[in-house]
């Protein structure tokens, strides 16, 4: 078909009065909605193969509900394409598995964002970005699956910001956190695989923050890891007793670790036991005593005691996943908003009509 004739068959003023109304109804983040005619909600439906009235979330405290067919309305509006919402759903189903995703996190003054990691073959026959730039914008998948997130829980959850969300001042990344695994450039099995489940699989979590770790200087692995205790243990990021905390490693650094003899347990192992800080850094902070988990100024009482980021035996509460390419060594902190359920879900899309 000639552009001429493309030209002819598109109202690009209806599609600009198509987008208007949906800023002028509040559904908006802030950018421009794809507008969610009944066709193409159907066809979101369609390859769930669920329920449109399934209720697969409820918000509490205002006692707000999502179903299967508002949570397809707003990924069609967020750009995703139908075949992508079995993945929204499978992040959903993770997400309500946090404590925090089903008590107050989305409203909290921190302004978590949620991290979504994608395991299977699901990430090249759908296009989502495993490599380079990971946390960036570029590639649709990535970016509709998370917007798609943002959006149920604005517009059924009510979550609108100096409303219901009271974030303090919020992250960047608070509705853009999803990428693929890099299961190609790990030496390790895939995250999801080893939490259970084998082939399309999707992890998440709420974080608080993401911080690079830089280290191109060494080849020793437990320098390389005590760059990475150093920047998880940072007084600045404890509220509580603990800190949740998990690693996005770059291939490079998974490799030298892998390497040297380390599993991904091991790496947790040795994170959990040498991530912290001594009391007296933590007193120059405010930050010596927990009373009922939360931190505070101590009671005088003298030393120097190490406090553990992670508490003894909770290792495996570290998310160990690899992503982004081999054009440095560069890897990300990330930092849970409370704790981790450590567990997977499966993508699971409706069987195709000719199988039936």
């Amino acid at each position: 078909m000639s552009a001429p004739a493309v030209e002819a068959e598109l109202d690009a003023e209806a599609a600009q009065r198509a987008i208007e109304h949906c800023y002028e109804q509040g559904w908006s983040d802030g950018l421009p909605l794809v507008p969610a005619t009944r066709p193409l909600v159907d066809r979101f439906l369609e390859a769930a193969g669920r329920p449109a009235d399934e209720i697969i979330g409820h918000m509490p405290q205002v006692d707000r509900t999502v179903t299967v067919e508002l949570a397809a309305i707003n990924a069609a509006m967020a750009g995703c394409r139908p075949e992508y919402f079995p993945v929204v759903l499978a992040a959903w189903e993770a997400l309500m598995r946090e404590r925090a995703a089903k008590g107050g996190g989305w409203q909290s003054t921190s302004g978590p964002a949620p991290l979504i990691i994608v395991n299977g073959p699901v990430r090249g026959r759908l296009g989502f970005n495993s490599t380079g730039g990971v946390f960036g914008p570029g590639f649709r998948p990535n970016a509709t699956v998370a917007r798609a997130i943002g959006l149920i829980v604005r517009n059924a959850f009510g979550v609108v910001p100096h409303e219901l969300e009271q974030a303090t001042q919020g992250l960047p990344g608070r509705w853009s956190i999803c990428f693929g695994e890099n299961e190609e450039d790990s030496p390790w099995p895939p995250l999801g695989a080893e939490l259970g489940v084998t082939g399309d699989a999707v992890t998440a979590t709420l974080l608080r923050t993401c911080e690079y770790v830089d280290n191109r200087h060494t080849s020793d692995p437990e320098q390389l890891l005590g760059d990475f205790a150093d920047t998880i243990g940072r007084s600045g990021s404890w509220i509580f007793q603990h800190a949740g905390v998990g690693v996005v490693l770059c291939p490079e650094h998974a490799d030298l670790l892998a390497g040297a003899g380390y599993s991904r347990s091991d790496v947790q192992r040795w994170l959990a036991e040498h991530s912290g800080r001594s009391t007296e850094a933590l007193a120059r902070a405010g930050k010596d005593y927990a009373e009922k988990g939360v931190r505070r100024p101590g009671d005088g009482t003298p030393g120097d005691r190490f406090q553990r980021t992670i508490p003894e035996g909770a290792e495996s509460s570290i998310l160990v996943a690899v992503a982004g390419s081999r054009t440095a060594g560069i890897s990300m902190v990330v930092r849970f908003f409370a704790d981790w359920s450590g567990t997977a879900v499966p993508i699971v899309a409706a069987a195709p009509a000719d199988a039936a």
